[in-house]
């Protein structure tokens, strides 16, 4: 007597992946690049109407006490230009975005020197504000 075999199909697992694409964001979410200048204080200018700012590589701020932020790190006004130049890297225009978040009482000799560094590192810059019927 023969007995026929049986032809067994090879076939991908897919039990697990739902579980590997979790992981994966997990991992993503964790390694993921995030400017956290929540310790920063400062008080936006107000205007009637504020357009929606759209993604930036990074972000600028000038505090209350008049101290110039990095993406949340304390960085002089003179090596922003450079700092600046190296997070913009070859990015092409019109995604060179710059948030710009100057507190409403800090004079002009304070943050024409941002602007120009920003300007100067090839920046787009887009100043953060706030509508005058929002409240902090």
């Amino acid at each position: 007597m023969i007995i026929p075999r049986r032809k067994i199909q090879a076939t991908v697992p897919t039990f697990a992946m739902g579980d590997i694409g979790f992981l994966l964001l997990i991992f993503f979410v964790i390694l993921a690049r995030v400017q956290n200048d929540s310790h920063i204080q400062w008080t936006p200018a107000q205007i009637d109407e504020v357009e929606p700012a759209a993604a930036a590589l990074a972000g600028v701020a000038i505090d209350s006490g008049r101290k110039v932020y990095l993406d949340g790190r304390e960085i002089s006004p003179d090596s922003l230009a450079g700092q600046l130049e190296s997070i913009l890297g070859d990015a092409p225009e019109g995604s060179r975005r710059v948030h710009l978040k100057i507190d409403k009482d800090t004079p002009a000799a304070v943050f024409e020197p941002v602007i120009e560094a920003i300007s100067e590192a090839g920046g787009e810059i887009t100043h953060i504000l706030e509508t005058k019927d929002s409240e902090r």
